[in-house]
């Protein structure tokens, strides 16, 4: 069984935090407390999701400069979206006492309803994930396909009810807590449609006949994903001119363990369509992390021709991948990548797959999951 201590995350936050303040932001249990606790040791923390600490600081948000004996100690406060109102006292002592703060959160919604500016540029933002590969690189593809990358699901001896806890605080803490969505059963059916179609390119007005309500409603609801950070919108490609491109966004989950719970799938069969769509998800997320611990601009994206021809992820304007669960890639898989070649746009085209042995055929590089990876975090995919 995999342990705490074997895990080392690819977030270095004190290296982060030398000489600016950050938000960081991350679902609720993806580890930002832990990580927090063993490499910031020295840093005084406010948690607010303790009750007394929160009506302490509400009542007196100046109790932050009276207990500060040191400006050169790191101020950490956690779960900031429980009390925005903070941050103009976070935001004076910045600029007064030049203190550094590190702010955490697991939803954006109510720092943006409290019209708060994230501090107009004076702390930068970053992200913490669920565990990723390269985190846990002796874990095997199917655990990660099929449980994700939580950590407190990673570490348990009962994983599946990990999950299933989970969901269930998720809706309780976070929709109900917030009064996110009015009608919790109406929130959790929509939950479970939304796992069916992860890397789906979405149809609003499909899902809103599904459930019965209007296209609105499920726009809302996609946004509420997003505010709480549970999953990400993936925008088209638009760049290209001999083929014009779809308009329509995809979705996916922000981990794989929530996304079998809400199918309430225990099993992966290879070759399925369920076993290649949740492959893709896995490379998604991996791209996904990546671009934000590297601190890389390059912006995720997906093409789609209006005729049907399409490949998975355009990283930036110059690396096209197509993912493919099979232990061999036909001619005919590559047909995507070959078109938008033809666009003279990207640098690099890639297949990741199941096969054992990089080949090459013309441009497009064929490699094996694990090898690609490896390429994607030692940045040898990227120029």
């Amino acid at each position: 069984m995999i342990q705490a201590m074997d895990i080392e995350r690819i977030l270095k936050l004190p290296k982060l935090l030398e000489k600016k303040s950050f938000f960081l932001f991350g679902p609720r249990a993806v580890g930002k407390s832990y990580l927090i606790r063993e490499t910031l040791k020295d840093s005084v923390v406010y948690n607010l999701l303790d009750p007394i600490v929160l009506r302490e600081l509400a009542k007196n948000p100046k109790l932050i400069e009276q207990r500060q004996n040191d400006w050169e100690r790191l101020i950490v406060i956690d779960e900031i979206q429980k009390l925005p109102e903070i941050l103009n006292e976070v935001h004076r002592l910045i600029e007064e006492k030049k203190a550094r703060f590190l702010l955490t959160g697991s939803s954006a919604k109510k720092l943006r309803s409290a019209g708060v500016n994230l501090l107009a540029g004076r702390a930068w933002e970053a992200r913490l994930f669920p565990l990723i590969y390269k985190e846990l690189p002796k874990r095997s593809l199917n655990d990660f396909l099929l449980l994700g990358g939580m950590p407190t699901v990673v570490l348990s001896e009962t994983p599946w009810e990990e999950l299933t806890a989970y969901a269930a605080t998720y809706l309780e803490q976070e929709i109900r807590a917030e009064a996110y969505a009015k009608d919790l059963g109406q929130f959790a059916t929509f939950l479970d449609i939304t796992a069916m179609k992860v890397s789906e390119e979405l149809n609003y007005q499909s899902i809103a006949n599904d459930l019965g309500v209007s296209p609105p409603t499920i726009r809302n609801y996609f946004q509420l994903l997003e505010d709480t950070l549970l999953g990400f919108r993936l925008s088209p490609y638009h760049k290209t001119k001999k083929r014009k491109s779809t308009s329509r966004p995809k979705f996916y989950l922000f981990d794989l363990g929530i996304t079998s719970s809400l199918l309430e799938r225990r099993e992966l069969v290879a070759k399925s369509d369920a076993y290649g769509k949740a492959f893709e998800h896995f490379i998604a997320l991996e791209l996904r992390a990546y671009l934000s611990y590297s601190r890389r601009s390059e912006k995720l994206s997906f093409w789609r021709s209006q005729s049907g021809m399409e490949v998975d992820f355009i990283v930036g304007d110059s690396l096209a991948i197509e993912v493919k669960s099979s232990e061999s890639v036909s001619d005919r898989s590559l047909k995507g990548l070959r078109a938008f070649e033809e666009e003279g746009i990207a640098q690099r085209y890639v297949v990741v797959s199941r096969e054992k042995v990089r080949r090459k055929i013309g441009q497009i590089e064929i490699l094996p999951w694990k090898e690609f990876l490896e390429l994607l975090w030692d940045d040898r995919l990227l120029s």
